[in-house]
């Protein structure tokens, strides 16, 4: 499903920061910008959106006055460089509040806030463990994605979102790492970093702290070494 957002921000370069982040989330789709809360209104009137990002000091009409104007307000991820407006922010239930300037991790900590991210379900075709594991259903890149299990190579935490390497290309999906993990257990996958699940018949080398899946390079975290040894050393 596609969250169509609408920018509203009396500085282009803060447009321009939150398009490059959302470029990098394919479940978001701009449908308009504003710059200043006159214009938004106006917009509002006539179209429907799923969220908003909101500047605070604008010209003619200040952003919580802008929505204290809406009978039925989108989510709203506030941008500012105030932080002492946060709590009335939350008064007015915003999902967010963002202090420019702000990361990309940051931002998707926001996206979460506003939109929960659904884990995926399994198949859970009857039969065996195998049975189950072979495929998952997953939300990812505009729409559901079955995979199979087997043609996963590794898998990597990217905020509270996850990419999953694949061999036609990376896949960028709407659950944490923690979700694989409990999805995809040993003997065939192996947690060996906080932030890395890799396949283990996709390894083909091991060097130092790092491991080798064709050509993609992989890290061994400190805590996860020893039970690494122990299986591929």
């Amino acid at each position: 499903m596609k969250i169509k957002y609408l920018i509203v921000d009396d500085e282009p370069l803060a447009h321009d920061l939150i398009k490059s982040f959302a470029k990098e989330l394919p479940h978001l789709q701009l449908v308009h910008q504003c710059y200043n809360a006159l214009e938004a209104i106006a917009y509002l009137k006539a179209e429907r959106v799923d969220l908003m990002f909101l500047d605070l000091h604008m010209p003619k009409l200040k952003g919580f006055d802008f929505l204290r104007t809406l009978s039925h307000p989108p989510k709203v991820i506030v941008t500012t460089a105030h932080k002492e407006f946060a709590l009335e922010g939350y008064e007015l239930q915003v999902a967010d509040y963002l202090l420019k300037p702000y990361s990309f991790a940051r931002f998707l900590k926001a996206i979460d806030n506003a939109f929960p991210p659904q884990a995926g379900t399994s198949t859970q075709a009857p039969g065996t463990k195998a049975d189950e594991q072979q495929k998952l259903f997953i939300k990812g890149d505009k729409q559901y994605h079955r995979l199979r299990t087997d043609e996963i190579i590794y898998i990597e935490a990217y905020g509270n979102y996850t990419k999953v390497y694949l061999p036609t290309g990376t896949l960028l999906t709407h659950v944490s790492i923690s979700y694989y993990t409990e999805k995809l257990q040993e003997p065939e996958f192996l947690r060996i970093h906080k932030s890395f699940l890799v396949a283990l018949d996709k390894v083909d080398r091991l060097s130092g702290n790092r491991l080798f899946l064709g050509e993609h390079e992989v890290p061994i975290g400190q805590t996860y070494r020893q039970k690494v040894m122990g299986l591929i050393g």
